[in-house]
């Protein structure tokens, strides 16, 4: 007998992170709950994402030089606030 295995609701978003803030970019990949980012001055970002039980998802980003940024997403796009107040918005495709 076959058996369909359900797939969790509570999964990390797999895939190519495109994110914008003011006069920069970041883009990488992220599978599961870590995310590698790469900024346009070539900064690496590394972050985690925490899936919460209302189907949010709560990211945390960090670089080489201890600058953080972190925010949450809905279904439909990420936004990111940094340490200066910032806002860098993104999607993943």
């Amino acid at each position: 007998m076959l058996y369909k295995r359900r797939r969790s609701r509570n999964r990390a978003p797999q895939g190519f992170y495109q994110l914008e803030g003011p006069g920069r970019a970041m883009h990488g990949f992220g599978d599961g709950d870590f995310v590698r980012l790469r900024d346009d001055k070539g900064s690496l970002w590394h972050g985690c994402v925490d899936v919460q039980g209302d189907d949010s998802i709560r990211y945390r980003f960090k670089d080489e030089l201890g600058n953080q940024i972190s925010g949450i997403s809905d279904s439909m796009g990420i936004l990111l606030r940094d340490e200066k107040g910032n806002t860098w918005r993104g999607y993943i495709y």
